[in-house]
């Protein structure tokens, strides 16, 4: 996988997953690694990934809230993925993306193909019966894409995940793609990262001692699981 010529899907289809902090942890690891990124942020009702970022004005990051509740959004998406031909896409999907991710999502594996783009998606998931419901219709639409399974371990270790550990969606995801455990980070980082709105790069500059430690912590694990699906030089 091409890093620059990605399109990195963060997705769930329900609130309270983890989606958000999922990207908080891309984004900052693509910047790590100096990648040119684009982040779209779909949920423009509560755009934290977003206004955490934006504020940081770096040449090699640009920022856009996107909806993607109708044909337009769709539309549009897919006109800011062409005019950043060298930039990886960070996409944080809104919650309620799942009857438009079902009309449009044909159309978007199109025209992401037309552009020489892979489609990668993390799918953040936690151990309720819904999680694996909402991939199982993702998965009818986008079958022949890498999907990983983002278990979000904030809700338990990982063989906890029984539904999902013993289910037909897991068997379907690992064929192309795989498993993966979001780690765990401490709640006075994440009640930092979104009552300041703050990026992981912005933040650790004012951070407590204790709390930019924890964060250390979970960005190496964070990076280790990236590496994991991108590779070292990819």
């Amino acid at each position: 996988m091409t890093i620059q010529n990605s399109v990195f899907y963060v997705g769930g289809s329900k609130g309270g997953v983890g989606k958000s902090l999922f990207s908080f942890a891309l984004v900052d690891y693509l910047l790590n690694r100096e990648v040119n990124v684009l982040l779209v942020d779909t949920d423009t009702d509560n755009p934290d990934v977003y206004k955490a970022h934006s504020s940081l004005e770096l040449p090699n990051l640009h920022c856009r809230m996107n909806s993607l509740d109708d044909a337009d959004g769709w539309a549009d998406l897919l006109d800011m993925v062409q005019k950043f031909p060298e930039y990886a896409v960070v996409i944080n999907a809104a919650a309620r993306t799942k009857t438009s991710t079902n009309s449009y999502g044909e159309i978007m594996k199109a025209a992401l193909q037309d552009m020489a783009r892979e489609l990668c998606v993390f799918w953040i998931i936690n151990r309720h019966r819904d999680s694996i419901e909402l991939l199982h219709s993702f998965q009818e639409v986008f079958a022949d894409v890498r999907i990983y399974v983002c278990r979000n371990l904030y809700f338990g270790e990982a063989q906890r995940f029984d539904l999902y550990n013993a289910s037909k969606a897991r068997e379907a995801v690992e064929r192309k793609g795989g498993t993966l455990d979001f780690p765990a980070v401490a709640n006075r980082v994440a009640d930092w990262l979104y009552s300041r709105r703050m990026s992981l790069r912005a933040a650790c500059a004012e951070m407590p001692f204790g709390t930019r430690a924890e964060v250390q912590r979970w960005r190496s694990l964070c990076a280790s699981l990236f590496t994991q699906v991108l590779g070292e030089n990819a």
